[in-house]
């Protein structure tokens, strides 16, 4: 008998985020929502992934629960391989040991380039100032394949950004390698609170490959400034499972401080 999953659009996020890692990886571990994508995948689906913090710890086992707004605390640095410094994490990444980054975004174009820096007006006079890069440009730059997680919002997606925060494939093919980028090196996904993006190998254009069950292409596009590729085939994401929820709930994020968000709901 069917039944109903009632979740919100960042348990969605998370959920999705946490199935795309791969055990025995390593991923560069961006502020937030990443965070908490990491745990629950380490927790879940890949208790032999490396985590890697710009702060400089290195392969640690998060501590549970999430604390709201820290990253270099002592939840993120239980039983590290290594504790050096900002310097040494960046190294990792840019000598080509990270399998995966995964970045937070403000806004993003059909390239997959980031903008975490401001809206309206200029960079020297914004309409509004954001935090910016912080380790983003680094893992953009260099890790392997990055991995995006943003609200579903068609301010969000753009035809282009107000300001290039962490490079994705710049204006199209080989323009990451004419910037002086490693080869192979780029945006991979793009995790949303109604869809999963890829990116197409000829144009690099962002892809739509997933959406959440229930959800129609076109509820997905016209929420979006920009018109994405569409896949030969569009596939079906299934609601967090009720172990992904129990865990995000009762363990990782008990007070909610990441989690809450839209209420959503898909048949399980």
């Amino acid at each position: 008998m069917a039944r109903t999953i009632e979740f919100t659009d960042t348990e969605f996020m998370i959920a999705q985020g946490a199935r795309l890692i791969e055990d025995g990886k390593t991923i560069f571990v961006g502020w937030g929502i990443p965070q908490v994508v990491a745990m629950l995948a380490q927790k879940l689906y890949v208790p032999n992934v490396t985590q890697l913090f710009e702060f400089g710890a290195i392969g640690p086992q998060s501590v549970l629960p999430f604390v709201r707004g820290t990253m270099g605390g002592p939840q993120n640095t239980y039983r590290s391989f290594q504790w050096l410094n900002m310097n040494w994490a960046f190294s990792y990444s840019a000598t080509g040991y990270m399998d995966y980054g995964m970045l937070g975004a403000l806004q993003v174009d059909p390239y997959g380039n980031i903008n975490s820096t401001y809206l309206g007006g200029t960079f020297a006079n914004p309409e509004r100032r954001f935090a910016g890069s912080g380790g983003g440009n680094q893992v953009a730059s260099h890790c392997w394949k990055t991995i995006i997680v943003i609200r579903h919002e068609g301010r969000r997606f753009v035809p282009k950004v107000d300001f290039i925060t962490s490079p994705g494939y710049l204006d199209g093919p080989g323009a990451r390698e004419k910037a002086g980028l490693p080869r192979g090196t780029g945006p991979h996904r793009v995790v949303t609170s109604k869809a999963l993006f890829g990116f197409d190998r000829e144009s690099r254009k962002m892809t739509l490959l997933s959406i959440l069950r229930g959800v129609s292409v076109e509820e997905v596009v016209k929420d979006m400034a920009f018109r994405p590729l569409l896949a030969p085939e569009i596939g079906e994401i299934p609601p967090p499972t009720d172990e992904e929820l129990r865990l995000l709930r009762e363990e990782i994020d008990p007070d909610r401080f990441i989690i809450r968000g839209a209420k959503m709901s898909a048949i399980a």
